[in-house]
């Protein structure tokens, strides 16, 4: 490709992306948490505000705050199709493509659609739309996103089938998240707003209980905190923007100061509800053929410790520590850098200070705290 040509494509996806219909999700960490229900609540404050709304594809599970909510909205009819023996619905895609509403509703993010349709996935459906200039208000549960597949399977013991790529939520315009505690969580479900009644005990027994909530209320509120954090990066001017914590652990081969580290800089970044990293710098000394093997033995325990803590684990080789340190901290945009108290003799300190020295400047320069932890 030319030059001419890959101006040209540039400016064409320009003109796409200027075209294309604004995308809103709501993601809630279960079903019941309200999302269909707060998006048809916003579809009627839309209606009554003289935009041509239409709901492309709700499903109310028969709740009946919802199915009342559905009253007073203009419905695009489904399509009818037989399946196995069975009339099922489906959304109609080129229908809505063809009304072409102002906005439409489509529910249901990850649902896998009917063989023979035009798309596998309804995410699938929703990017045509979107590139038809439709604006689209969709819904996801956190447990649908790809790249929380073994989080989800973790927390749950549930193989979750349909799921979307993270790029459908990086691409939103906005990600709202619908949130409730888990108490009431709980008492929805036992109240039977959830499910009927008749699965409530089930639902107690498997994926309603207060543990399993917990962990999925917290990844559903890091993935929204994600989505703001791009969004500021991409659309806040850089010398106005409010950096977000971001801490990053710089640990050595010595394990247990490396250890101390983590733990602590795991309850910063817990508190501050930032995103945290964890470095190692790999010097020629301690290359993979000359390290000690309980020395790696190590270093691999504490890198599974990060993770298990929520850290984004990075290796990178250099001679140079203080360097990769600051160019790790420039690159990902840290905060805060948290290195462990020297453990060293007098000769040590003195031999080291010159090194130190030139972190404190080079950090200070990107206005990134040093904190030493004991």
């Amino acid at each position: 490709m030319t030059s001419n040509d890959q101006n040209a494509e540039h400016f064409l996806n320009l003109l796409r992306q200027s075209r294309r219909g604004k995308f809103k999700i709501y993601i809630g960490m279960s079903a019941g948490v309200g999302k269909t229900y707060r998006m048809l609540q916003e579809a009627h404050a839309l209606l009554c505000g003289g935009i041509d709304v239409r709901i492309g594809f709700v499903e109310t599970h028969n709740r009946a705050e919802t199915v009342a909510l559905v009253d007073g909205l203009p419905v695009i009819t489904r399509r009818r199709l037989f399946y196995k023996g069975r009339e099922l619905d489906e959304m109609d895609l080129q229908m809505v493509i063809n009304l072409h509403p102002e906005l439409v509703i489509v529910d249901e993010l990850a649902h896998t659609n009917i063989p023979g349709s035009k798309n596998e996935k309804r995410w699938q459906d929703v990017l045509e739309i979107l590139d038809a200039g439709i604006n689209v208000i969709s819904a996801v549960n956190i447990q649908h996103i790809e790249s929380l597949y073994l989080s989800v399977r973790q927390i749950t013991g549930i193989d979750v089938a349909e799921r979307v790529p993270d790029r459908i939520l990086q691409m939103a315009d906005e990600v709202v998240n619908i949130d409730l505690t888990a108490d009431e969580l709980i008492t929805r479900l036992k109240d039977g707003k959830i499910y009927d009644r008749a699965k409530v005990e089930t639902a107690l027994g498997n994926f309603f209980q207060p543990d399993k909530i917990l962990q999925l209320r917290e990844l559903a509120l890091k993935e929204v905190a994600t989505a703001v954090e791009r969004k500021i990066e991409t659309q806040v001017a850089p010398g106005t923007q409010l950096k977000p914590e971001r801490f990053m652990a710089a640990i050595s081969s010595n394990h247990e100061v490396a250890r101390r580290v983590i733990r602590k800089t795991s309850r910063l970044a817990s508190y501050y509800q930032s995103r945290w990293f964890v470095l190692y710098v790999q010097t020629p000394a301690e290359d993979s053929n000359r390290i000690k093997l309980d020395v790696q033995r190590h270093l691999i325990n504490n890198f599974k410790l990060a993770t298990e803590l929520g850290a984004e684990v990075i290796q990178v080789k250099s001679k140079n520590i203080v360097s990769a340190i600051a160019e790790t901290a420039e690159e990902r945009k840290i905060t805060t850098v948290c290195i462990g108290k020297p453990h060293i003799n007098l000769i040590q300190v003195i031999l080291r200070t010159n090194a130190f020295n030139q972190l404190l400047n080079k950090l200070s320069d990107s206005a990134t705290d040093l904190i030493i932890l004991s």
